[in-house]
């Protein structure tokens, strides 16, 4: 599928060739990296990932579980809300190392869901009712790469209620941000 803003990459997240994808282009999850709200990884860290090979990211317990759990959240999801989703590697038209592997895409290409199934992320959600601050970069990566408006950002624990939050779309946000993966991704090829 191929849109105006984004097309569809013939990818299965996991793999070796995904993960070569990635390396070439700044992800969703670098967003937040990029723009200082990741309290766990820094620029620099994130600087000598890129300039080196493509290597799949060193895994903890919680992000093993989370990775484990997804495919049963997303059905949950799809059973809730009648969207039927699937993974997919979306990459921008406009900038061709602006990248989203995302939970699921709907079927009609209108639609994305953001999948969580962490305890923390969970807890958070329940709470204040949105996503965690350290996830927004994430979440408007995802949209600036699609143009949507909006999407769906899940959070999933077996036997609890499933949360479900609408995150819009900032485009001052998003303004900044491009402009900030662009000149990450400069430096990404400078010195290298």
């Amino acid at each position: 599928m191929k849109t105006s803003h984004f097309a569809i990459i013939e990818l299965k997240q996991g793999t070796p060739e995904w993960l070569e994808w990635r390396h070439k282009g700044i992800g969703a999850s670098d967003a937040p990296i990029i723009m200082g709200e990741n309290p766990w990884k820094g620029v620099a860290e994130l600087l000598r990932e890129k300039r080196g090979p493509a290597r799949d990211s060193i895994k903890n317990e919680a992000m093993i579980r989370g990775s484990l759990l997804e495919p049963e959240a997303r059905r949950c999801y799809v059973t809730r809300t009648g969207n039927e989703v699937k993974p997919a590697c979306l990459q921008s038209n406009q900038y061709t190392w602006l990248r989203a592997s995302v939970d699921g895409i709907a079927a009609n290409g209108n639609g994305i869901v953001e999948i969580k199934c962490g305890e923390s992320v969970y807890r958070h959600t329940a709470q204040h009712r949105c996503a965690p601050d350290y996830y927004y970069g994430q979440l408007q990566h995802i949209l600036a790469v699609t143009g949507f408006p909006s999407l769906d950002f899940w959070c999933y624990l077996p036997d609890r209620p499933e949360l479900l939050t609408r995150v819009v779309r900032d485009d001052k946000y998003i303004d900044r941000l491009i402009i900030a993966e662009g000149d990450f991704w400069k430096s990404v090829h400078q010195n290298a």
